[in-house]
């Protein structure tokens, strides 16, 4: 039987807006084994953004377990959670979440550096490489396009060399053929690493891509495959 790197046990997210306590998700039981790639599909306001944030530890449940890499996630606090994501997970985000006043080359280096390891900015940049911006290392983000930018998002996030990769929506702010080309990186680095891939995505052809497909509705999940 596959390791099992993230359970998730009867998992409630409930939060508090003007009209009221809203329960965002409701219920959520699932598991993802070592290696898989799981794809999160499901209309806005469905909930993947923010059962991805519970698996990466980003936000808290508000009832049940969430399991990551055998680690009950539920009973850390902020700084146990942050200690423990450090060198486990990485995280892709739609809009890139890149340092401006760092250079691509920093941008990576500097989160291995505060893990502690000795060989920071030769390992980041072989991960530049890896993405196709080798040459790129010394430019500001606002130098680089929205692609590169997401490329330089993905080698930071694969620099630790992470047993988690977590990605919500790494096409959505991309023309079809950069997004074409970071799914091809994602994936990539995924076989290159060896991790686990959790992937919130709008695209039904780069859903098809994962081992597996959950449909969210309402907070719930409603089936596995595309619909």
């Amino acid at each position: 039987m596959a390791e099992t790197v993230l359970d998730l046990a009867d998992v409630w997210l409930t939060l508090s807006g003007n009209a009221g306590a809203v329960d965002i998700l409701k219920g959520i039981t699932l598991s993802v084994a070592k290696s898989e790639t799981l794809g999160l599909v499901g209309p806005s306001g469905s909930g993947k953004s923010s059962l991805l944030m519970l698996m990466g530890g980003l936000e808290r449940a508000s009832r049940g377990r969430v399991s990551a890499l055998g680690h009950d996630m539920s009973a850390l606090n902020e700084d146990g959670l942050a200690r423990f994501r450090r060198g486990r997970m990485g995280v892709v985000f739609q809009s890139f979440h890149l340092i401006p006043t760092m250079t691509a080359l920093e941008n990576v280096a500097v989160p291995l550096e505060l893990q502690g390891i000795p060989d920071a900015f030769e390992r980041a940049h072989a991960e530049l490489q890896s993405v196709g911006l080798g040459a790129r290392g010394d430019h500001y983000p606002a130098q680089l396009s929205g692609g590169e930018q997401q490329r330089v998002a993905l080698a930071r996030a694969a620099a630790p060399r992470p047993a988690l990769l977590l990605a919500d929506e790494p096409t959505g702010n991309l023309d079809s053929a950069n997004g074409t080309a970071i799914m091809d990186l994602l994936f990539a680095l995924r076989d290159r690493h060896g991790s686990t891939l959790v992937m919130v995505t709008h695209a039904p052809e780069l859903a098809v891509r994962c081992d597996r497909i959950i449909r969210l509705a309402d907070g719930k999940i409603a089936g596995e495959g595309l619909a």
